[in-house]
């Protein structure tokens, strides 16, 4: 039997009890030895402290946390302040506070006059701007090289009071934006539109678009008037090949997909060689989420020293604003106002906190995301493999409350197809990625570089996937999965399809400004690729209802097609091959999405498809009514509604696998399995009658957002 002698420095020593047992003398040395020992070697340890940290000793701080913070610093190769606010066991203000009354100098907490030198976002990342008025000149919130600097002047015997006044960097932050909130607007609104208006949706469509849309539809028209059969079967022969190309092309996108999405994550990354992260969430009326926001961000395992996270909120958003600083956030977060502006945006808001961020790499979420711990990490690792070329990674999304609804269900099966499918074969192709609103992870300097977000584009991530594709930069996928909460209500639903399908066709009419240009940057390949994204995007939705119901008034009236003619061939032969190819390959790449999310579960709702895409038709033709009359409006998607979480539940059933490892399976019951049954198939018809009441009455055009 042994007894273990615990020293300081963290290494043990192992005594025999029988040795001590006989001498007990040898044990009391031993003990008065140890503690000396452990005196002696602490006092030298904390002699050996940075002076970023060491100077705490004076105003509170343990030993052992400026230790900790010390060693943390290290290990992740950051500065020391930044490891001991990573800790989270002193504030931000008590850091910055002991440092001015160390230094001999004041501490601003309240708002004061900045001088006309302050410079935005320069001063922020300095941490340096000038002050107005009487006393002293500069007013600092030093990082780093900065403290140290000043640490170096304060044991030279220097006097800084007339000159300096210390603050925190969040208060820095809140006073140069303050000072510069005209320019911070103007940046945040017009940085794209007023370096290359071409790249932005603010300028709507050209004369010399609308002259083309309205000379085909006249061409076309008279076509048909002149030569009703040989302009019909010339409309039906080009809409088809278009349909057949852009289908082929998911067909394709699927093929390439059947590698394992999964594979190729590489060992785990020393946290010295993470490169600092930076996350943005815009937030608006979203008080209901931001504690379990807080907890997602929280659970991701990254250097907490190496996290930058900007949480942006409008200035009329009171009770989101009172819900985050009722949270008591830790250093890492910082809340940002943005000033009121136009448009009223979720990219205008991203924008904004992006000319704030520290990060190399940068990662955007929605406010009720729930994204994998290893999410950031496993995107810096692939970063780091990388050539800068590779500007975006997405992740991939997955509907958390699939239980909620019919709707819920149809809309985790679209998702599975998308991102799980589509998204993953597109990249694996080298093809651009239109990017889903959350989990996109950039390059900090890139993303500047292309001019960011256009705020005038409402779906503001697929705009930037194909703009990063057409400026010579690539997107890809990588696996990893954020959980996001889809709305249950129909009204709800199309409210949000509604702003997609308006942004997929801002996209589209910014793509289209100046097809030269756009051959001359992407050749013609690429453009010809882009309009096929396009047409799956845009032009399906609002036309396939349409060519479907003259399929199917054809048949009823005139029966199977009887080709006569070289030209009804060929139109027969296309008309076919859209039917056949499109209905293939919507079931063949649901069920692949379906299985690798394994939602295969929810295979009743499959015929529930159908009408589905009906309601993303009806959502297409509402978004062109929204394009002409307030093309940059924001429809607010509400969040927190979920009654079901479809991650607790897999948690759940991990834990009864395990369970039943140890006592034995047991097979459901059948009245268990009676009312599953029952549920589903109320489910099945509650959908079926909402979609045809909705469908029925157009009721859908008069709802307002």
């Amino acid at each position: 039997m042994n007894v273990e002698a615990n020293h300081t420095s963290g290494a043990r020593r192992t005594l025999p009890i029988s040795s001590i047992a006989a001498d007990p003398s040898r044990a009391a040395r031993t003990d008065r030895d140890r503690r000396l020992e452990g005196s002696q070697r602490g006092g030298r340890r904390l002699e050996e402290l940075p002076c970023e940290l060491s100077f705490l000793s004076a105003y509170g701080a343990s030993p052992a946390l400026l230790l900790k913070a010390a060693a943390l610093a290290r290990a992740q190769a950051i500065t020391p302040e930044a490891a001991i606010l990573a800790t989270s066991a002193i504030t931000e203000g008590f850091y910055y506070q002991s440092l001015a009354r160390h230094l001999g100098v004041t501490f601003i907490e309240r708002d004061v006059a900045l001088a006309e030198g302050a410079r935005y976002p320069h001063s922020i990342h300095v941490g340096v701007a000038p002050l107005a008025g009487e006393g002293p000149r500069w007013l600092a919130a030093p990082r780093g090289a900065t403290v140290t600097s000043l640490l170096r002047r304060k044991e030279r015997g220097e006097e800084m009071r007339e000159s300096l006044a210390i603050t925190t960097p969040a208060h820095m932050s809140r006073l140069v934006r303050a000072a510069a909130a005209t320019a911070i607007v103007h940046e945040a609104s017009f940085a794209l539109a007023g370096r290359d208006p071409h790249l932005s949706a603010k300028a709507g469509a050209t004369e010399a678009q609308c002259c083309a849309v309205i000379a085909a539809t006249a061409m076309a028209g008279l076509i048909c008037a002149l030569e009703p059969a040989f302009g019909l079967a010339a409309l039906t022969i080009a809409s088809s090949s278009l349909f057949l190309a852009a289908i082929c092309l998911r067909l394709f996108a699927g093929a390439a997909s059947n590698q394992d999405p999964y594979a190729g994550r590489g060992r785990r990354i020393d946290d010295r060689l993470l490169p600092t992260y930076s996350i943005i969430v815009a937030l608006h009326r979203e008080a209901s989420v931001v504690r379990e926001l807080a907890a997602s961000l929280e659970a991701i395992d990254y250097p907490r020293g190496k996290l930058d996270i900007k949480l942006v909120i409008e200035a009329d958003d009171v009770a989101t604003r009172q819900a985050l600083q009722a949270l008591d956030l830790p250093p890492a977060y910082e809340i940002i106002v943005a000033p009121d502006g136009w448009p009223r945006t979720k990219p205008r808001a991203l924008n904004i906190a992006l000319s704030l961020v520290r990060g190399d790499l940068v990662a955007v979420f929605d406010a009720e995301d729930i994204p994998a711990p290893q999410q950031l990490r496993d995107a810096a690792a692939r970063f780091l493999r990388e050539p800068r070329s590779l500007a975006c990674l997405q992740a991939q999304l997955s509907i958390d409350n699939v239980e909620d609804s019919w709707l819920t269900r149809l809309f985790s099966i679209e998702y599975a197809v998308l991102f799980d499918v589509l998204h993953h074969g597109m990249a694996d192709l080298g093809l651009p990625l239109a990017l889903g609103g959350s989990s996109n992870h950039f390059r900090t300097d890139v993303l500047r570089e292309v001019y960011a977000w256009d705020p005038w584009n409402v779906t503001e991530d697929a705009d930037l996937g194909l703009r990063l594709a057409r400026l010579g930069y690539r997107s890809a996928t990588f696996a990893s999965t954020t959980q996001e909460e889809a709305p249950a209500r129909l009204k709800a639903w199309l409210t949000q399809r509604r702003r997609w399908s308006k942004g997929w066709t801002q996209t589209f009419v910014t793509l289209s400004r100046d097809p030269a240009r756009l051959v001359r940057e992407i050749g013609w390949a690429g453009a010809a690729i882009f309009s096929l994204i396009m047409i799956n995007m845009v032009f399906a939705p609002l036309l396939w209802p349409l060519l479907t119901s003259a399929m199917l008034v054809q048949l009823a009236t005139a029966g199977f097609p009887r080709p006569d003619s070289v030209l009804s061939v060929v139109e027969t032969t296309l008309w076919l091959s859209v039917v056949a190819f499109g209905a293939g390959a919507v079931i063949w790449l649901t069920l692949i999405g379906m299985k690798r999310r394994k939602l295969l579960g929810s295979w009743l709702f499959v015929p529930l498809l159908l009408p589905y895409h009906l309601l993303m038709s009806v959502a297409a033709w509402a978004a062109l009514y929204d394009l002409i009359l307030r093309p940059f409006h924001w429809h607010k998607t509400e969040h927190g509604l979920a009654r079901s979480s479809r991650r607790s539940a897999l948690a759940l059933a991990g834990s009864a696998a395990k369970v039943k490892g140890k006592t034995g399976s047991r097979s459901i019951g059948a009245p268990a399995r009676s009312r599953i049954e029952t549920r589903l198939k109320a489910e099945l018809k509650a959908g079926f009658a909402t979609v045809w009441k909705r469908v029925s009455t157009l009721s859908l055009f008069r709802e307002q957002a």
